[in-house]
């Protein structure tokens, strides 16, 4: 249904286009409408409606419309002006191709009643387009025979615009034989035609190449090109040229047969077959033929027997060369047979020193005399040496020469010369004769001695042993011999009584080693500096100088310190902790230092030992000790903590302290006394009271096992007036105490002395005092312990 629609609206609008063509060549004369090409889209055309008489307003009511011959909307109308505006950019070359005039023709439609104008739009030309070559280059043959006058036909261009603004002109690029010459045909184009101005010559110029210019009548002209390659056909019209008519060589009557001579050569202009050339002897004796040869293809002329200069001394040939068109041309050639130069020079030495200061200058070296038993050029001589020595050669009288030093030497740079007397005669060949001296240059005292480097950096580890190498300087003297030995020795400060620099280092006077002369301590001293001085024997000696700094590295020689709490006072001090504290209670602080330096002096600390494990922690970083979890009633008052601090260095080295912790109800007790048992029964339930009769049983045990432990070492040790009535035990740390280190025992047994003193609840207790105070520590070199004494907090004591 589609299709059917379709064609039945075509055939509508063809019917409508020949109605209208019929009725427009009834109707007035037709409106004419002129514009350029390529002009913009809604642009003026023309007032329709005025130039048909119409009224404005009967555009809008008559339903007026414009409608193009070829069904295209060119145009379009203003309705409400009744301007006529271009719908689309026209462009003539696609409209009407080479058609001129361009006439595009349109009707105006009016509805009610039916009313047509016909009118037309001429479209103009502008010059849009360029000429255009089909051909990018254009090949032409000719042979340089051709005579002047003739013409070649070449292609036109092609440019699609008309009238003025088509093609109108050709040109050639300028040249010395052709010209152009244009040719109008039948069709109204024009044909450009090559013409031969002045004879072409393939010797002279083998090709051509042209630039080929089409020009239109356009403002500005436009213009298109192409390349005209012109190829010159040869002829033989050349014969060969010898580069020279009388050739001259010289030849050593001693040559070996078949030596090369010369080379005889001859050029043709001519190119192919014509250019060819063959070389041969013209007339030449028997004499010629038997004692030279020419290669007939090269010209190279060789020697076929010995010359003999009594004999013959020079020979004259004629050659002929010959070109493959039969054209050709002679020369001579002049071979002299020379004499050979058979007696080398000869050189007698009068006298030599091989031996010369470097400080000296212009210094006689050698003289000696020269002959050649040739004559003229053959016997006479030049005597040189190289040029790049500091020696010269001076004529003295016939025959004689001297050497002597130009200018004074330095040993350090070179220190021996190889020096050539070359003595050579001007016969051909040149013969020569060559003399070898060798001299040498004595050493002068002229270099000081030179360090390695400008200062040098030591390091030694402190605590050394005393006359340790701690490294080396080095001075090099570019003198020889005695001015080159070079000894050592220290530039020491002003005295500093802070820096006895003396008594801290040496120096080997030979080799520049230096020994530490004492062990360093890196907390004292951590760097010093001196200077090294370095002189040679020779006279006057000569010296220079270097800094040596010396960096003490540090080493862990020095153990942690602890500063609080201070472990040698007369009364340990002693920790209150509320037993209503929280986990992570912060119980006190360990404040530890070390003399070291660096990761030596990085420390840590650990709990080692507690007398109840899992209470208390310590902080590795800071030393903190707080409470691990919530404290009980069941824990016990009294609490011993002995805490490690380590630092870091390889070997680590530690310190001990003790902590003494207590577990109080509140802050408010002034003595805290022991609670009573008996009210303690009357308060608690039957359990506590077993519990409380079981610690007293196991306490009474170890009273007793105590004061018989105290009595025995009072007896040995002869003390029992000052003992006070104190017992020592003896044997390893108490059981009741474990170790919370992960190592199971402390890595040292330690005897402790415990006294009771009698009196009330706030009486004293002296707890856990070494009664063997030269027995070392692990890792610090220091007693643990001393007189501990636990201090609360209120300054009371609870020994």
């Amino acid at each position: 249904m589609e299709i059917k629609g379709e064609l039945a609206l075509q055939k509508r609008q063809v019917l409508i286009l020949f109605v209208l063509l019929g009725l427009s060549q009834a109707g007035p004369e037709s409106v004419r409408y002129s514009v350029a090409e390529e002009t913009e889209v809604g642009s003026f055309v023309g007032n329709l409606a005025r130039d048909l008489g119409l009224g404005v307003e009967e555009l809008s009511s008559r339903e007026a419309r414009v409608v193009s011959d070829d069904n295209e909307k060119h145009l379009q109308l203003d309705l409400l002006t009744g301007d006529l505006l271009l719908n689309e950019k026209l462009d003539r070359e696609e409209l009407c191709g080479s058609t001129e005039p361009c006439v595009l023709h349109f009707q105006m439609v009016l509805e009610n009643p039916l009313q047509f104008f016909r009118a037309e739009l001429h479209v103009k030309d502008i010059n849009d387009h360029s000429p255009m070559f089909l051909d990018k280059q254009i090949l032409i043959k000719i042979s340089e025979s051709t005579s002047t006058g003739t013409t070649f036909l070449m292609e036109s261009a092609q440019d699609l615009d008309v009238g003025t603004n088509s093609l109108q002109n050709y040109t050639i690029s300028p040249n010395s034989h052709f010209y152009i010459k244009i040719r109008d045909s039948s069709d109204g184009k024009l044909y450009p035609e090559l013409v031969l101005d002045r004879a072409l010559d393939h010797e002279e110029e083998p090709e051509l190449i042209l630039t080929l210019t089409a020009l239109d009548g356009g403002s500005p002209p436009r213009s298109g090109t192409t390349l005209v390659l012109i190829k010159v056909l040869d002829i033989n019209d050349n014969a060969p040229q010898f580069a020279q008519k009388l050739y001259e060589v010289h030849v050593l009557e001693d040559t070996p047969v078949g030596s090369w001579i010369i080379t005889i050569f001859a050029n043709d202009l001519d190119a192919g077959n014509y250019g060819k050339i063959s070389y041969t002897f013209l007339h030449a004796s028997e004499d010629i033929r038997k004692t030279f040869e020419i290669n007939p293809i090269s010209g190279e002329v060789h020697l076929r027997s010995c010359l003999d200069f009594e004999v013959i001394q020079f020979y004259t040939i004629s050659i002929q060369a010959t070109d493959g068109g039969g054209l050709s041309e002679e020369c001579t050639l002049l071979v002299k047979v020379i004499d050979i130069n058979d007696n080398p020079p000869e050189v007698t030495i009068s006298s030599f020193t091989k031996s010369i200061p470097e400080n000296a200058s212009e210094i006689l070296v050698a003289l000696f005399s020269v002959r050649d038993q040739d004559a003229g050029d053959n016997g006479r001589i030049v005597c040189s040496i190289q040029d790049e020595l500091p020696f010269f050669l001076k004529p003295t009288f016939k025959n004689f020469f001297t050497l002597v030093s130009e200018k004074a030497l330095d040993r350090e740079t070179k220190s021996e010369y190889n020096i050539t007397i070359t003595v050579t005669d001007l016969g051909t060949p040149r013969l020569k004769t060559q003399l070898n001296l060798t001299v040498t240059v004595s050493d002068v005292n002229d270099n000081a001695p030179a360090f390695s480097q400008s200062s040098y950096t030591l390091r030694v580890r402190e605590n050394n042993s005393p006359a340790l190498h701690i490294g080396s300087v080095s001075a090099t003297d570019r003198d020889a011999g005695a001015n080159a030995q070079v000894t050592y020795s220290l530039l020491l400060p002003p005295h500093d009584p802070h820096l006895p620099l003396a008594s801290l280092v040496s120096i080997n006077a030979d080799n520049g080693q230096l020994f530490a002369l004492r062990a360093l301590d890196y907390e004292a001293l951590q760097a010093f500096e001196f200077g090294v001085r370095a002189a040679d024997r020779g006279s006057p000696a000569l010296s220079s100088q270097a800094l040596v700094r010396v960096l003490v590295v540090d080493a862990n020689d020095n153990a942690p310190f602890v500063l609080y709490p201070l472990q040698n006072g007369s009364a340990p001090c002693t920790e209150l902790v509320p037993r209503a504290a929280e986990a992570g209670y912060l119980v006190t602080k360990v404040v530890a230092v070390d003399g070291d330096s660096g990761q030596n002096a990085w420390l840590s600390y650990q709990l080692l030992k507690a007398t109840e494990p899992g209470l208390f922690g310590v902080w590795a970083h800071n030393g903190e000790v707080r409470t691990a979890r919530l404290l009980s009633e069941r824990d016990a008052v009294k609490h011993r903590l002995l805490v490690l601090v380590k630092d870091n260095g390889e070997p680590p080295l530690s310190a001990s302290v003790t902590l003494h912790v207590l577990l109080v109800d509140g802050f408010s007790q002034p003595y805290l006394p022991l609670p009573d048992v008996a009210a303690a029964e009357a308060r608690a339930d039957p359990l506590t009271v077993y519990l409380v009769i079981a610690l007293a049983s196991v306490s009474s045990l170890f009273l007793v096992s105590v004061l018989v432990f105290v009595a025995v070492r009072l007896c040995r040790r002869s003390r029992a007036a000052s003992g006070g009535g104190c017992s020592v035990p003896e044997g390893p740390f108490a059981g009741h105490l474990v170790d919370v280190s992960g190592t199971g025992t402390l890595s040292h047994s330690y005897q402790y002395e415990v006294c009771l003193r009698g009196g009330s609840g706030t009486g004293e207790f002296k707890f856990l005092k070494p009664i063997i105070p030269s027995l070392p520590v692990p890792d610090t070199g220091r007693d643990i312990g001393g007189n501990e004494n636990f201090r609360n907090s209120f300054g009371f004591n609870i020994q």
